[in-house]
């Protein structure tokens, strides 16, 4: 009986996600209207069969191998309606879920194919994610990706246009894709020139390769934030550090241990990270490709590590705080979130 009431509760807790793809969160029969709309030709045409070309299952062997799933959905993702529309839907699953603030990362250079502009990809992912606002009340920002196979000069770019929508939107900047293949360190002129911008950064770090990543992802690229950080405890002295600077992981549970980023559930870091002071958010990552929600992520880590409730309303708020949201909005929506966590009794 408890468990029940602990199911309930969960779903019911208000969530923050900081760490949300875009092209991982299209639901399958997005892609099939999409695909007839666009004239593109699908393997099938129901949307349960689509399910395995955008899903990874549990046999899956690498980062590389759950990266290939975006093949897919990109495709459908080359026209502003599309990116309006995803986005908006981004929000509307979220909310299925009693989540009141989203941010969503998305790379501007990966929707191109088609003509648009790095400007439009960013307005039309605003536009929805604002009509999305409008309809739900749910708080957003948006996180532009620079891809760690780029060229330099498409990184750039997309710092210069991200830029231009600072305070219409977009709230920081990441790096992401084969973190194996293409180190940190060769990103650091991409990362000094969203500093000279004043752009947050968060960067994809210790996931597919170790913590020195980490380390140079925060003391070279500048990162506020880490995005995954599994392998962090690799490195005591790093652990130390980040723990020190007080930078929080966005850990997205259920994609480290399909990536092979963590070896099995046992091995996954979570509470001893928490138990040591670091700042750990809880996060969806890719919710199509995972197979993952919101509620589906605390669920996992509550039952698999007994978080106690005030632990979990620890983490949800420890997402309010790393959120990359001026102080007079955090203070207003935090708030917000610890009035609705009192009224379900459970934050005092």
């Amino acid at each position: 009986m408890a468990h029940m009431r602990t199911n309930d509760l969960l779903a019911r807790l208000p969530k923050v996600d900081l760490h949300l793809h875009l092209d991982g969160s299209v639901k399958p029969e997005t892609i099939l209207e999409l695909a007839l709309e666009q004239g593109i030709s699908l393997p099938v045409y129901d949307k349960d069969g689509l399910i395995p070309h955008m899903r990874v299952t549990d046999n899956c062997g690498s980062l590389i191998e759950y990266l290939g799933k975006f093949d897919f959905t990109t495709r459908f993702l080359q026209t502003g309606a599309a990116l309006e529309r995803v986005a908006y839907e981004v929000v509307e699953q979220s909310v299925e879920h009693n989540c009141r603030y989203v941010e969503v990362r998305f790379a501007p250079q990966l929707h191109r194919h088609m003509g648009l502009t790095l400007e439009e990809t960013f307005y039309y992912v605003t536009q929805g994610l604002k009509r999305a606002r409008r309809d739900f009340g749910t708080r957003f920002g948006v996180i532009a990706i620079c891809m760690r196979n780029h060229p330099c000069a498409d990184n750039l770019e997309v710092i210069e246009a991200a830029a231009k929508f600072v305070g219409k939107g977009v709230v920081a900047v990441d790096l992401a894709g084969d973190e194996a293949n293409y180190p940190p360190e060769f990103f650091r002129e991409v990362f000094a020139r969203s500093h000279k911008l004043g752009i947050p950064v968060t960067i994809h770090a210790g996931e597919a390769a170790g913590a020195v990543n980490v380390y140079e992802a925060v003391t070279h690229l500048g990162a506020s934030r880490i995005g995954h950080g599994v392998r962090l405890r690799e490195n005591a002295a790093i652990l130390e550090m980040i723990k020190d600077r007080r930078i929080p992981l966005e850990m997205c549970p259920i994609s480290n241990i399909q990536t092979k980023a963590v070896a099995s559930w046992e091995a996954y870091p979570i509470r001893e990270y928490l138990d040591q002071g670091l700042i750990v958010t809880i996060n969806t990552d890719n919710p199509s490709v995972s197979g993952t929600d919101i509620t589906k992520e605390y669920r996992t880590i509550a039952d698999r590590f007994a978080f106690t409730t005030p632990e979990l309303v620890k983490l949800i708020m420890n997402g309010v705080e790393a959120a990359f949201m001026d102080e007079h909005d955090k203070g207003i929506f935090r708030g917000e979130m610890e009035a609705e966590l009192i009224s379900l009794g459970v934050y005092n």
